[in-house]
């Protein structure tokens, strides 16, 4: 590893640093005020470790800014700690793949990137900041989200063991309800090793595994929805706003919503912002598919709820589609509003 300090440079010199990291180490370079590389070093991926990078970037100069990659994942220490210390970080994405032919690919490729691009005013995106109560609901959304997705599997697999089961355990528990199935399959007991005992243990563990990640969700449902209501109640009191969605909109601001400069930044963000497809004479805006779709899913589903039991987006709807129902361009367009209005929501929260 370097020295964590290096001879001193002339106080005029304006240093700018990009880092390509890693789960274990993180690989710096130092680009001066025209580009020229001063250097380039790896520090381990802790908290010595990132002072250790600091004081290295130092020993060129003036730090004016540092390009960090994966600001949300393995970035996401070195971003606080270096934001904790008053250095300016901005989150720079992966170089393009046209560029990463030509150039190669290194860590000491990439972390040169990363301040080039600062340099160069290309990358631009202040990261969010991870450090209040919107980090810790970005936690319990993740969670939940991984119990989801992990008791639909179960339910499936519940389903086809059951499909596929003896005539004797299959006649039991088909005509029931899911609620009694799943209730019923907890209550075998079977110890033998014949197919029809087999299968009432397999369907008991799967039941069993339904019910438990079933708790789960309902734990981190009833934490969404006493800190969404704790952190944005004005939000969650507009029609459409339920815990989930909310906590999803509040994770994509961050909790430093003030990184996100305008109305326009968020729709760009969410995805909802018209694209330009326009070519010679035709002049024409496609559907943004880029942006934060989890963000572009929230949005969605609070329209989808104002179209049903919100008057003012059904009396839109009515007056705009002439055979009553939603089409794909009324609801990029109510969704367009919907951001005008969240983000009205979002710069309330930072008074």
């Amino acid at each position: 590893m370097p020295k964590a300090r290096m001879e001193s440079k002339p106080s005029s010199m304006i240093v700018v640093g990009g880092v390509d990291t890693h789960a274990d180490t993180h690989t710096v370079a130092a680009l001066d005020q025209v580009g020229r590389r001063l250097g380039c070093a790896v520090f381990p991926a802790h908290r010595a470790g990132y002072r250790a990078l600091a004081d290295w970037l130092a020993g060129h100069g003036e730090i004016s800014a540092v390009g960090v990659e994966g600001t949300g994942s393995y970035g996401a220490g070195l971003t606080r700690w270096l934001s904790a210390h008053q250095i300016t970080v901005v989150e720079v994405n992966r170089p393009n793949r046209a560029e990463r032919r030509r150039r190669g690919k290194s860590d000491p490729v990439d972390a040169e990137h990363a301040a080039a691009a600062v340099l160069a005013n290309t990358a631009t995106a202040v990261p969010k900041a991870r450090t209040g109560l919107v980090e810790s609901i970005r936690l319990i959304h993740a969670t939940r989200a991984g119990a989801v997705k992990a008791r639909t599997a179960a339910r499936n697999t519940f389903t086809n063991t059951l499909r596929t089961s003896p005539d004797a355990v299959r006649e039991q528990l088909q005509p029931l309800t899911r609620a009694r199935q799943l209730t019923a399959a907890t209550g075998y007991r079977a110890t033998g090793d014949d197919p029809d005992s087999t299968v009432k243990r397999c369907l008991r563990r799967l039941a069993v595994r339904i019910s438990q990640l079933s708790e789960e969700i309902n734990a981190a449902d009833h934490e969404l929805d006493r800190l969404t209501r704790e952190l944005a109640p004005t939000m969650r009191s507009r029609p459409g706003f339920g815990p989930e969605t909310t906590a999803q909109l509040l994770i994509t601001a961050g909790d430093n919503p003030d990184r996100i400069g305008s109305e326009a930044a968020l729709a760009g963000l969410c995805g909802v912002s018209p694209v330009s497809a326009s070519s010679g004479r035709t002049r024409y805006h496609r559907l943004n598919r880029g942006g934060d779709r989890q963000a572009n899913r929230a949005l969605h589903m609070i329209i989808l709820n104002r179209l049903r039991h919100h008057p003012p987006t059904r009396a839109y709807l009515a007056s705009h589609s002439l055979q009553g129902q939603a089409t794909p361009h009324l609801r990029r367009v109510l969704k367009r509003y919907l951001v005008r209005e969240v983000y009205q929501l979002l710069s309330q929260l930072q008074r």
